[in-house]
């Protein structure tokens, strides 16, 4: 999926990898070790990427173990908390459940689309429009996912791996073989999920200014010490950004509703026809395979 399906509509903006990070993190710092004691789904299909009675199956009864974020998913890890029939309705109900189950543990994975957000309310909270999912948990709160534009995506599995590398886990020689020998532009490359997981337009074109690299130079013209630079660049970047708790841009909050602020530390996204930061000449706009990219004719060879 894009980040943007319009390059140039911010309010189409995708979470990016700092996003999610951000998000995963203090959803974990809430629900983690929280039993989920029954799952509602709304009837609209588009957000149910694995079959309703499945996601039902596996997240009811489970303890949220942990939160964490693979690529641009938030992965939910469960483990079965084993229940004790009251009546032979209830065990038939119970085997018909584990029957869809069929392994101990499981993992919840979200994908949050361009409008999807996880909100942890009260049982009394009103429900908003385009809620799709409410998990009621044995705390007594519930965690509903709510998605206007229903590009979001809700799934099971039982070990879900990114396509790609991670980006704040690569090491160096790997992230160089990745993309030497690619024709592909710098910038397509880096955005490409099964070469690395989680980068998006954002982070990409802050990440090229940083490393002095154009995106529109092919992979297999940079050198190994741009790669370099690229490499340290990008890790620099997404950490930074994460501590700043992602960029907001459009209706992008964190697992509390608080927005971000790395937006205010950008340096050429979305910053067309402005000045560089560092040498004041104005920053530039192309599209690559669709895509928008910003940079510095001067500060980016």
């Amino acid at each position: 999926m894009d980040d943007q399906l319009a390059d140039d509509d911010k309010l189409l903006f995708v979470p990016e990898l700092p996003e999610v990070e951000t998000i995963a993190r203090g959803l974990a710092s809430r629900v983690k070790g929280d039993i989920i004691s029954s799952v509602w789904l709304g009837s609209k299909p588009e957000p149910l990427k694995s079959p309703a009675a499945q996601i039902a199956a596996t997240l009811e009864s489970s303890r949220i173990s942990d939160v964490r974020r693979v690529g641009k998913h938030i992965v939910f890890d469960l483990d079965r908390v084993a229940r004790t029939p009251s009546s032979a309705k209830s065990s038939r109900a119970a085997k018909r459940r584990l029957d869809h189950a069929d392994e101990k543990n499981s993992q919840w994975i979200v994908h949050l689309g361009m409008s999807g957000r996880l909100l942890l309310c009260e049982p009394g909270t009103k429900i908003a429009k385009h809620t799709h999912a409410i998990l009621t948990l044995r705390s007594g709160r519930e965690l509903r996912f709510v998605d206007p534009r229903r590009f979001g995506r809700l799934s099971v599995a039982h070990s879900f791996e990114a396509l790609g590398a991670e980006p704040l886990e690569v090491e160096l020689e790997e992230f160089v073989s990745v993309f030497r020998g690619r024709k592909t532009p710098i910038k397509s490359a880096l955005l490409n999920q099964s070469l690395l997981s989680g980068v998006g337009n954002i982070y990409a074109d802050e990440s090229l200014f940083r490393a002095g690299v154009r995106p529109r130079r092919r992979a297999s013209s940079l050198t190994k010490a741009e790669l370099r630079r690229l490499f340290l660049s990008l890790k620099e970047v997404l950490n930074e950004a994460i501590k700043a708790g992602g960029s907001s841009i459009s209706n992008y909050v964190d697992a509390n509703g608080e927005a971000g602020f790395f937006q205010l530390q950008h340096h050429v996204y979305g910053r067309e026809g402005e000045p560089c930061l560092v040498c004041k000449r104005p920053i530039k706009r192309i599209v690559i395979a669709g895509r928008s990219s910003h940079y510095c004719m001067a500060c980016q060879k």
